[in-house]
């Protein structure tokens, strides 16, 4: 079983894919697709399109997840994201795989126990839950990688 946990945006989108290894998961490869500021949005969402396409080939993915959207207070940035995410989702259509898709505070419940936890507090977990030497980075990749656990405890039963 291979998760992929995607922390969405369109500036710096996060990923993690993590696998089933007897009871314990593992995290196989996480990091960044970034896009360049000084290109218009849609091709900046092309891109995305195109990265996520070749990520899929590359991880062969059973399910995604993703964080849900929550509107900060810049409308704009909001919107964006919005835009990244609707890419998202229409690759993990493309793909014909299953999307599960967590609130922030979710995540933050399932992984620490506090629907208020840190950045910190979550890289820290992530490193400890998948055993990694140390803590992962960027911040974005950790995320994702914290959302692909949250969907692993909620629908994978080991």
């Amino acid at each position: 079983m291979r998760i992929l946990g995607i922390d969405p945006g369109y500036e710096t989108l996060g990923f993690g894919l993590i696998e089933l290894n007897g009871t314990d998961w593992e995290a196989v490869d996480y990091g960044v697709i970034t896009t360049d500021s000084g290109d218009a949005m849609p091709d900046r969402l092309l891109q995305i399109y195109e990265d996520l396409q070749t990520l899929f080939e590359d991880l062969s993915p059973d399910i995604v997840s993703m964080e849900d959207l929550f509107f900060c207070q810049n409308i704009t940035s909001g919107l964006q994201v919005a835009e990244a995410r609707g890419v998202i989702q229409l690759v993990v259509a493309e793909a014909g795989l299953p999307l599960y898709e967590y609130k922030p505070n979710e995540v933050k419940l399932c992984i620490t126990g506090y629907g208020q936890a840190s950045k910190s507090q979550m890289q820290k977990m992530a490193q400890e839950i998948l055993n990694l030497s140390s803590i992962p980075t960027p911040d974005d990749a950790a995320d994702a990688l914290c959302i692909a656990l949250t969907c692993a405890f909620d629908r994978v039963r080991v």
